[in-house]
């Protein structure tokens, strides 16, 4: 067994960061938090999130343990879906549950792509259904929802957009609706299968270019709001998950038209 690829490497590295920020600053790890207040175990569950971060990235970098780590962080981060982000849509307002679920689906469809990829022979025998090339596909459906919810996101909430866009760039509401567009339609040709490969990478071009130009000066002037920390650091998260969805692709040509790429 042999670490796969670069990007499996950049999602590694980017769980033993969420790791050590959690460690040190609990409050600003986005992708774990916020837990449950009412919870006895309140406490525990953010320092145990980071833990598993810390480890099963480590895990990843391993030739011996990549497959361990694969599994435990994609059976945690379902868990953490299903208890504590799920549930959201019952009793939060539709959009802000949606900003709560999503996220979190990306980083689950990476880490069922790495699951799949390390999958043993008794899996693909008796769990096919995710540790086949079907688990593949469901991740990179996944991604592709969440693609095209954080398109529209853009439009719902229109004016928050237009205040993340750098004040040098010009025309800040033609980059507001181009790059909705450009994740709704990046998700699109996913479901479709449609040049699947090219729109996995320039979603993934287009998340960083987020990170570069907007989080990235914003931090770096010193901001000390835990928001904008917490954003920059899951936009990071989210680069490192996309990276690794569009490494799924490495293997179908740029220019596929299959249902199933």
């Amino acid at each position: 067994m042999r670490i796969a690829s670069v990007g499996q490497s950049v999602f590694a590295t980017a769980m033993i960061g969420l790791g050590i920020v959690g460690l040190l600053y609990p409050d600003f790890v986005p992708v774990w938090n916020p837990v449950p207040a009412s919870l006895l175990a309140h406490q525990l569950l953010i320092y145990l999130s980071a833990v598993i971060s810390l480890m099963t990235g480590i895990g990843l970098l391993l030739k011996r343990t990549a497959a361990m780590a694969a599994s435990i962080l994609l059976v945690t981060l379902l868990l953490w879906l299903l208890l504590f982000r799920l549930p959201n849509f019952f009793h939060a307002p539709l959009f802000v549950a949606c900003w709560s679920v999503f996220p979190l689906i990306v980083v689950v469809a990476a880490s069922l792509v790495l699951y799949v990829r390390f999958a043993t022979d008794w899996e693909r025998e008796h769990l096919t259904f995710v540790s086949s090339k079907n688990g593949t596909h469901i991740a990179r459906v996944l991604y592709a929802l969440s693609l095209i919810f954080f398109g529209l996101a853009h439009f719902i909430d229109l004016k928050d957009t237009l205040t993340l866009i750098p004040h040098w760039l010009p025309g800040h509401l033609f980059w507001a609706y181009f790059t909705g567009c450009a994740f709704v339609a990046a998700g699109i040709a996913m479901l479709i299968g449609f040049c699947a490969r090219l729109a996995a990478t320039l979603s993934t071009l287009q998340i960083g270019l987020f990170l570069l130009l907007v989080w990235i000066p914003i931090v770096a002037t010193g901001s000390k709001v835990p928001f904008q920390w917490s954003e920059t650091i899951l936009n990071a998260v989210l680069l490192a998950a996309a990276w690794m969805i569009a490494d799924s692709y490495r293997d179908t040509p740029w220019f596929a038209a299959d249902k199933r790429s």
